[in-house]
């Protein structure tokens, strides 16, 4: 089956056109969600995040301690492509998994990650998809939904590739400016897709 990642920029709404696909009927894998679950149940990369950042990496219970992880990976560039390289790989393996429990007639599926990209895992897809948004706009969305401040905002951007380095990679594009409509530029792709051979 075609396999076809989706991202884009905090606050773009990737998510929101995600939604849109699974309507459709479309299997939607998110790596982010998935990339939680498995720092807590993933034998493999728990075994390697201890090695890497100690054993207080994780509460009594199995439970991640994440504000042990963020005060070693925060400001340190090193250290967070040790951590990535840890969780990436072992996403890559939730993700063929998930892949072959699908029912044999689905037409395509959707990888969503927000560092589609950054961590190659494009690659691994037949198209990819970028999600664009004014950059007034994203910032009002993430500021409104997460409570923090355009700084704050600003602060998480910079840790992603910027919209004019992803253009450049991606196959499509879809500009949730909140004038183009969202379900005919969906639509354009769902049709596409269906009719693209792996």
């Amino acid at each position: 089956m075609l396999k076809v990642g989706i991202t884009g920029g905090i606050g773009s709404g990737k998510t929101t056109i995600c939604r849109i696909f699974e309507t459709l009927g479309i299997p939607v894998f998110y790596a982010d969600t998935v990339a939680k679950k498995i720092m807590v149940n993933d034998a493999i990369l728990i075994k390697g995040v201890k090695d890497a950042f100690g054993e207080e990496s994780y509460l009594p219970g199995g439970i991640l301690n994440n504000k042990h992880i963020a005060g070693i990976v925060f400001n340190n560039a090193d250290e967070l492509a040790k951590l990535n390289a840890l969780v990436h790989p072992a996403v890559f393996r939730a993700f063929d998994n998930w892949v072959t429990k699908l029912p044999k007639d689905v037409p395509y599926i959707l990888k969503e990650a927000a560092l589609l990209f950054e961590s190659g895992s494009y690659k691994m897809c037949d198209k990819n998809i970028l999600v664009t948004a004014p950059l007034a706009l994203k910032l009002v969305r993430v500021t409104k939904r997460d409570g923090v401040t355009e700084d704050q905002v600003k602060a998480r951007m910079d840790k992603q590739f910027t919209d004019e380095k992803k253009i450049k990679m991606a196959d499509y594009l879809i500009n949730n400016n909140e004038t183009d409509s969202l379900i005919t530029q969906v639509m354009n792709l769902h049709q596409l897709f269906l009719n693209t051979k792996p």
